[in-house]
């Protein structure tokens, strides 16, 4: 379906100055970009590359203009062009229909529309909810609930009693409900702390290839709505990570942390067990935090053991000019005649 960009300006509420049925079926970035696509540009920084591009359609913020174009006018240039993509792409299929090779339990319930690719898995008293779809090789463990609209890629895995809400993304590889890291030591041995606790992920969360949650051990690992997972992160038992919250690759989060709504927590953070980090904190790559330490509201921490920005860019520029002033004390110490 072609979309038009009369479509578009009622679809983002933007002002519309041009050709208002000029097709858009695509969108690029600005170089590759031809006549049937839409480009974005959020600042005068980029209106020359802008103004440079084939494309027919462009998202600008208000009072800038380029000749030759159809313009829609938004405060926020970038998020209508992702929201744009919504209605001019609109998602691929996961599946369709039922797929003959598909193992479905008959006390399963599937409602209207949900689509089984080749070689699924579904055990008994699995729900899974109007619309959904779920990919090739997906397993879908006893008891475990599928809300309306979730789209699971291939291999992605259920272990039985774990929840999503709706519209929830698993990318391949997604691992929920697998027992958590927990362990007790006896005299002779290590004894397995009981891992029989729930996983729930709330409406509009979308989580990244390779990622896994673990269960609650004996409560409920939860993560709430509209959270963005990136792929290859490690979830521990009894988390809870607050709505709107984005946590980029290869961060781990040990068990019963919790982190705030709003929050941003960058790639390969770890985060030691009972660890807090507050609503709307900020956590930059590669920073630890401590056991039990907490990260408060607001606040931009950075480094191993997390410190405020300011103060770790100020320790980070002194233990660089560590070999200089090695040479410096030398050069005193040789003056000063000590040994």
């Amino acid at each position: 379906m072609t979309t038009t960009a009369r479509d578009l300006a009622a679809f983002l509420g933007a002002e519309l100055a041009g050709d208002p049925d000029r097709p858009v079926r695509g969108l690029a970035g600005p170089e590759q970009a031809g006549p049937d696509d839409l480009i974005y540009c959020e600042s005068a920084r980029y209106q020359e590359q802008a103004a440079a591009s084939s494309a027919g359609t462009a998202l600008l913020p208000p009072g800038m203009r380029l000749e030759g174009k159809t313009i829609l006018q938004v405060s926020r240039p970038k998020l209508a062009f992702a929201r744009a993509a919504t209605l001019i792409l609109g998602p691929q299929p996961i599946a369709q229909g039922v797929h003959p090779s598909a193992v479905i339990a008959p006390t399963a319930r599937l409602g209207p529309h949900v689509a089984i690719g080749p070689f699924v898995v579904i055990e008994d008293g699995v729900e899974i909810g109007a619309g959904s779809e779920i990919g090739a090789f997906c397993f879908l463990g006893r008891g475990s609930r599928v809300g309306g609209g979730c789209r699971l890629f291939p291999r992605a895995t259920l272990y039985p009693g774990v929840r999503l809400g709706d519209r929830v993304i698993l990318h391949s590889g997604v691992v929920i409900g697998s027992d958590g890291f927990g362990y007790v030591r006896g005299p002779d041995r290590q004894w397995k702390f009981p891992q029989v606790g729930g996983a729930e992920i709330g409406d509009d969360v979308e989580i990244g290839a390779n990622t896994t949650i673990d269960r609650g051990s004996l409560g409920t690992t939860r993560i709430e709505k509209d959270v963005k997972i990136d792929n290859l992160v490690q979830i521990a038992h009894n988390v809870t990570v607050g709505e709107h919250t984005v946590i980029a690759a290869q961060t781990g989060i040990s068990g019963s942390s919790a982190i705030g709504a709003g929050a941003i927590i960058g790639g390969q953070v770890g985060m030691g067990d009972h660890a807090v980090v507050e609503e709307g904190a900020v956590v930059g790559s590669q920073a630890g935090i401590l056991p039990g330490k907490r990260v408060r509201s607001g606040t931009v921490v950075w480094g191993t053991p997390c410190r405020p920005l300011d103060k770790f860019k100020q320790q980070h520029a002194w233990s660089a000019r560590i070999p200089e002033l090695a040479e410096r004390l030398k050069a005193l110490e040789k003056k000063l005649g000590v040994k």
